[in-house]
C-alpha cells in the first residue's frame, strides 16, 4: 500500500466520551507515523473540548445537530459537507462501524479511506465506501483494552503505538476557568475534596442513589472529605436528591460545567468515584486516581490501566452479561445487590495509600495535588 506524501489526515470517531478518550493513543500513533501531516478529528457535537488542547491535532471538528425545519437542516448539513471536502484530506480513518462515519468518510473525497472490515451487522454497501479495509488475522490472540478498537485499524497500515494508555491535555485557560468555578462555588476553601459521578446515560449502569448518599456521609464522618457531584444538566435534579440526603459537605456541580471545565475539575480532584460512564475515563486520562463500579458491562476492556485505578465488580456468575439490564427492564440485579460496605472497603484502601487522607493527619491545602503515576495492571475487587 502506497501511503507516501500524506499531508492532511482526518480521523472520524463518532462514539461517546469514553470512546473518544480511548482514541487518544491512536491519535499519537498516527502523528508519530506522519509527523509533518496536519491531523483533524471529527467527533460528535459537544465532545470536541476534550481534545482541543491535544498537540497532536491541527483541528477538532464536530458533527452538529442542526436546528430548524427539514430545509434548513439540509442547507446547514450541505455547508458542512462542502467545508469538509474543501479540506482536501489525503487520508481518512473511520474508527467505528456506524453508517454515518462511513458516509462522511466517502463524501470527503479523500483518495485513501481506511476502516475495519465488517462482514456482519452492517449494510452491504458500508464496506464499499472505503478504499482500504483492515481485516485483523482471525487466528491471532485478542489484545484486550478499549484502545485496541481503533489501534488495530492503524496497525493494519504498519503504524505502531508506543503507548496505549489514554492521555488528555489541559490548557492554562481551562485551568483558570476551573479555578474561578471553584472560587464561585466555595469549593476552593475546602482542604480536601473528591469528585463523584453517580450517573450514566443508561440506568442499568447506575448504582443506588441512597447508597451513594451513604458513601458521601461516611466520607465526611470518617475522613472529613468534601465531595463534588458532577453530571449533565439533565442530571442536576437527581444530584440534588442525593445531596439532600447528605449531612456533610457536598457540592452539586451537575449541569454547571462545560466539558472543558469538567476536565479541569477532575484534574484537581484527589480521587474520583463513579459508575461506568464518561467522567471516570476522563479522570484517569488526566492522572486522577479512580474507583469505578461496573455491573453488566465489561470492565476488562474499559477500565483504565494502573494500580491507582480500582474496579468494583459484583460477585455474580452472570457478570458481565453484556445486556442492557436484567430482562430488558433497565435495571441490573448485580448492582442492586452490591452493598455500600464493600464499596467503603475499597475506598478506604485507596485513601490509606494517599497520605493526605490519613485520619491522623490534619488536612493541609496548598492549591495543588501530587501527580499520579499510571501502571499497566489493574486492581479488581469482587463482592
Amino acid at each position: 500500500m502506497n501511503f507516501q506524501n500524506i499531508r492532511k489526515i482526518l480521523i472520524i470517531q463518532l462514539g461517546d466520551i469514553g470512546d473518544v478518550v480511548w482514541t487518544t493513543p491512536t491519535l499519537w500513533a498516527v502523528k508519530e507515523a506522519y509527523p509533518e501531516a496536519k491531523i483533524t478529528i471529527l467527533v460528535r457535537e459537544g465532545i470536541g473540548p476534550l481534545l482541543e488542547d491535544d498537540p497532536a491535532l491541527e483541528k477538532v471538528l464536530e458533527v452538529k445537530r442542526y436546528q430548524g425545519g427539514f430545509l434548513q437542516k439540509g442547507i446547514e448539513g450541505a455547508r458542512f459537507l462542502i467545508s469538509l471536502r474543501r479540506e482536501h484530506f489525503d487520508l481518512v480513518f473511520d474508527l467505528r462501524a456506524g453508517d454515518r462515519g462511513a458516509i462522511l468518510a466517502y463524501l470527503t473525497g479523500a483518495p485513501k479511506r481506511v476502516s475495519l472490515l465488517y462482514e456482519k451487522g452492517v449494510p452491504f454497501w458500508r464496506n464499499r465506501l472505503f478504499t482500504h479495509l483492515i481485516d485483523p488475522p482471525s487466528g491471532s490472540e485478542r489484545v484486550r483494552g478499549a484502545a485496541e478498537q481503533s489501534l488495530r485499524i492503524v496497525r493494519g497500515l504498519g503504524i505502531a503505538a508506543r503507548d496505549t494508555t489514554p492521555k488528555l491535555r489541559i490548557s492554562e485557560q481551562v485551568k483558570e476557568r476551573t479555578s474561578h468555578l471553584l472560587q464561585s462555588e466555595k469549593i476552593a476553601g475546602q482542604p480536601r475534596w473528591i469528585t463523584v459521578s453517580p450517573f450514566s446515560r443508561w440506568a442499568y449502569k447506575e448504582w443506588g442513589y441512597e447508597k451513594w448518599a451513604e458513601i458521601l456521609n461516611w466520607l465526611w464522618d470518617e475522613y472529613r472529605i468534601a465531595t463534588v457531584v458532577v453530571g449533565a444538566v439533565t442530571e442536576r435534579e437527581k444530584a440534588a436528591d442525593i445531596v439532600k440526603k447528605c449531612k456533610g459537605v457536598v457540592f452539586n456541580l451537575a449541569g454547571k460545567t462545560m466539558l472543558g471545565e469538567l476536565l479541569g475539575l477532575l484534574s484537581m480532584s484527589s480521587l474520583h468515584l463513579g459508575v461506568d460512564s464518561g467522567p471516570p475515563h476522563i479522570a484517569a486520562a488526566i492522572g486522577t486516581s479512580t474507583i469505578t463500579i461496573y455491573g453488566p458491562t465489561d470492565w476488562y476492556d474499559w477500565a483504565p490501566p494502573g494500580e491507582t485505578h480500582r474496579v468494583i465488580v459484583p460477585d455474580l456468575e452472570c457478570v458481565p452479561c453484556f445486556k442492557k439490564g436484567c430482562n430488558g427492564k433497565g435495571w441490573s440485579r448485580c448492582l442492586e445487590e452490591l452493598k455500600a460496605e464493600k464499596v467503603k472497603t475499597v475506598i478506604q484502601k485507596a485513601l490509606d495509600q494517599m497520605p493526605a487522607f490519613h485520619k491522623n493527619i490534619e488536612p493541609h491545602f496548598d492549591g495543588s495535588k501530587s501527580s499520579t503515576q499510571i501502571h499497566h495492571d489493574r486492581l479488581v475487587t469482587h463482592e
